[in-house]
């Protein structure tokens, strides 16, 4: 007879749900608290600590691989110790604790671990690059256009690689008034969106449209020359300090949370500005109404809030600075002014010189008249304040002779 078939064993229990690992603790207590867990493990942690010369000696005895076992000192126990804490800390990931810190500050803003790029600043030349600079510190780059000393920013060509760096600035600062409509071009065929400052703009018509000096000068100029802008602003102290405040305006609203480093700077600009501005009142309480001429109308912000008069013929300094031949009867009027003491100084444009401001410089150095020189550019190892205090004390010392 057939046997029955056996029984099968009733199944195995399934074991019970693996627990997952518990997560990784966050930010500065994700050490400590993996060591705790460490040192709460119920078992002793031990490890071969032996050199190549121990192991042969244990060898030699016959001990048996995997006797002489010993507890782990304390010392190579913490050295372990950290060395597992970092492997999880590389595990868990970098999101805790970053070198740079999570609060906010130059380079950096609060809750990140990436830097902060600084912020892209296009300028037409290196004048409002300088402002720029000392008012973003080292949260701006800037690129300034015009750099040459010896260049006339007038006929400044832009080339590509300007074009390119106007495309991806965040912001722009021009001195606009005519003087760079080469920098408009440039924003226009870019197509960019950056904020413009515009510091002919920014220092409104009162200060920026420059009206004949004198009645002759009045009855000299024509209805083309009269109440144009003079663009030169950056010698108009009040207007560098607008373009300064400006500045930290934009800047703030591009960073904000560096709001308040922009302003500081801006502030202490400001305030350096202000000491400038009483070196040209001391000039003006003591030379107010002597005359100077000039070979442009560069200088003019400057010369009048010293309270100097321009006598030279306004058709004169315009033909000079628009390249264009200066009348023979105006070239003797302006050579005429160095002669029985009409003026006490010339100030001489010396990036624009042409064969008739030559001519005006030999007849002032001629006749003993001080000459000042400007330019339109930084010249080599100067600031924006250096410059002008250089130039301003350079008028006075001039003037004092």
């Amino acid at each position: 007879p057939r046997r029955p078939a056996p029984a099968l064993p009733a199944p195995a229990a399934a074991p019970p749900p693996r627990a997952p690992p518990a997560p990784c603790p966050a930010g500065p207590a994700r050490p400590l608290a993996f060591a705790a867990r460490f040192a709460a493990l119920p078992y002793p942690v031990s490890y071969h600590a032996e050199s190549d010369y121990q192991l042969q000696q244990r060898a030699g005895n016959g001990m048996r691989a995997g006797n002489g076992r010993k507890a782990m000192p304390g010392s190579a126990g913490i050295a372990l110790l950290f060395i597992i804490v970092g492997a999880v800390l590389v595990a868990c990931g970098s999101g805790g604790i970053s070198p740079g810190g999570s609060g906010s500050g130059s380079g950096g803003s609060a809750g990140t671990d990436a830097p902060t790029a600084p912020i892209s600043v296009v300028t037409a030349t290196n004048v409002w690059g300088d402002v720029v600079s000392q008012i973003g510190g080292q949260d701006v780059t800037v690129r300034p256009l015009v750099t040459d000393p010896a260049a006339d920013p007038h006929s400044f060509e832009p080339s590509a690689q300007a074009q390119l760096a106007v495309s991806k600035a965040e912001l722009i600062v021009q001195n606009g008034g005519g003087y760079d409509d080469w920098m408009t071009t440039l924003v226009d065929a870019s197509g960019s969106t950056a904020p413009v400052i515009n510091a002919v703009e920014l220092s409104g018509s009162a200060t920026a449209t420059a009206a004949p000096s004198t009645a002759a000068a009045a009855t000299e100029a024509t209805s083309d020359s009269a109440g144009v802008v003079n663009e030169h602003v950056w010698y108009d102290l009040p207007t560098v300090a607008l373009v300064g405040q400006q500045v930290a305006v934009e800047l703030s609203g591009l960073r904000p949370e560096q709001a308040a480093y922009f302003q500081t700077n801006a502030d202490v600009f400001v305030t350096k500005i202000k000491g400038l501005t009483s070196k040209v009142e001391a000039i003006k309480a003591t030379h107010d109404g002597t005359g100077v001429a000039v070979t442009e109308p560069v200088p003019l912000y400057l010369t009048e809030a010293a309270g100097l008069v321009n006598k030279t013929p306004d058709t004169f300094s315009a033909a000079i600075e628009e390249g264009t031949d200066v009348p023979p009867t105006v070239l003797n009027d302006t050579l005429a002014l160095f002669t029985g003491g009409q003026v006490a100084a010339l100030i001489y444009n010396s990036q624009t010189a042409s064969p008739e401001t030559e001519t005006v410089l030999d007849a002032a150095k001629q006749h003993n008249v001080a000459v000042v020189p400007v330019t339109e550019t930084l010249p080599d190892n100067m600031d924006y304040l250096s410059w002008m205090d250089s130039t301003i004390t350079a008028l006075a010392t001039a003037l004092n002779r």
